[in-house]
């Protein structure tokens, strides 16, 4: 949004880290190759920021509540500013999606949200990139369209909120499978049609709980899994590979500073689909290594070994 020219202000609640990028404009945990430009005011003090126009969260899906409470105390809403999720997730329990509890913290606020394959590691560096813009007002998403279009990055505009956010929730986990099947060395058969199952089950529950059909085919559906699924830069299927070579979730987590959101994503979407009724064999099958501790051959094996059954049934 810099590159835009827009007037940008980053919040951080590490004080330490956000003042060390305001000095070095680098941030040298997450993404030390890419200069951030001088144009961006970075701060640890919510209360520092002054009125926006566009409020956007990009934290982990388990600290939205918590970070949305926490901005709305500092005053964020009052200027009733479009508010914007970029976190990919459903809520534990609540079953909420990433808008609902932002709405819930600004209920004077139009919330829209972004997804879609977007590593921020090939968008830092300008490398061609598409997302889409969900609002259930098209005016709204076309604003937010508007700031973020940019000759390396292309926004789409989309009415359905619901298949968005439940799309871009639901392929963290099948990455995470495409990963351990990398690692348990399947072969390419096996990981594509993982790949192509997992579409199946997005679709069913996805679409269960209120979303289209095409959305799940768009670029927060199947464009997205695909991304996630087969990319160096997805930390889920980073996790997912080390699960597959024998490492466990503990040993995994120790030694990364980085958040697979496909862990707590896998406990609330598994949740959704026991309460729904969904029939989702490969959710099952993630959650079951990761929560019950089922070894990851016996789990896949399982899978293969399941009823024989129509592919579109």
């Amino acid at each position: 949004m810099a590159e835009r020219g827009l007037r940008v202000q980053f919040w951080g609640r590490d004080t330490e880290l956000m003042t060390e990028m305001a000095a070095t404009r680098r941030n040298a945990r997450y993404l030390d190759s890419v200069a951030l430009p001088e144009t961006i005011r970075i701060t640890s003090d919510l209360r520092a920021l002054d009125p926006s126009d566009l409020l956007i969260f990009v934290v982990p899906s388990r600290g939205i509540h918590d970070i949305a409470r926490q901005a709305a105390a500092a005053g964020l809403g009052k200027h009733k500013p479009r508010v914007l999720s970029c976190t990919k997730g459903i809520e534990l329990n609540s079953g909420l999606r990433m808008s609902e509890i932002l709405a819930e913290s600004f209920p004077d606020c139009a919330v829209a949200a972004l997804s879609g394959p977007n590593h921020a590691e090939e968008i830092a560096k300008k490398q061609a990139t598409a997302a889409v813009v969900a609002s259930t007002d098209a005016e709204i998403a076309r604003e937010v369209q508007e700031c973020f279009r940019l000759p390396w990055f292309r926004c789409y505009t989309s009415e359905d909120v619901v298949g968005v956010e439940w799309a871009g929730a639901m392929k963290n986990p099948y990455a995470i499978a495409a990963g351990i099947a990398e690692g348990l060395q399947l072969g390419d058969n096996a990981i594509a049609a993982l790949v192509t199952r997992a579409l199946a089950e997005m679709v069913r529950l996805g679409t269960a709980k209120g979303g289209r059909t095409e959305t799940f085919y768009g670029l927060s559906g199947v464009g997205d899994l695909v991304a996630t699924c087969y990319s160096a830069h997805s930390r889920n299927h980073r996790l997912g590979l080390a699960l597959g070579r024998g490492q466990t979730l503990d040993q995994y987590s120790a030694a990364t500073s980085m958040v697979a959101e496909g862990v707590p994503n896998t406990q609330s979407l598994h949740q959704c689909a026991q309460h729904a009724g969904v029939r989702t064999p490969l959710l099952d099958a993630v959650y079951a290594i990761l929560y019950q501790g089922k070894a990851p051959h016996h789990a896949l094996r399982e899978l293969l070994g399941r009823e024989p059954r129509a592919e579109f049934d």
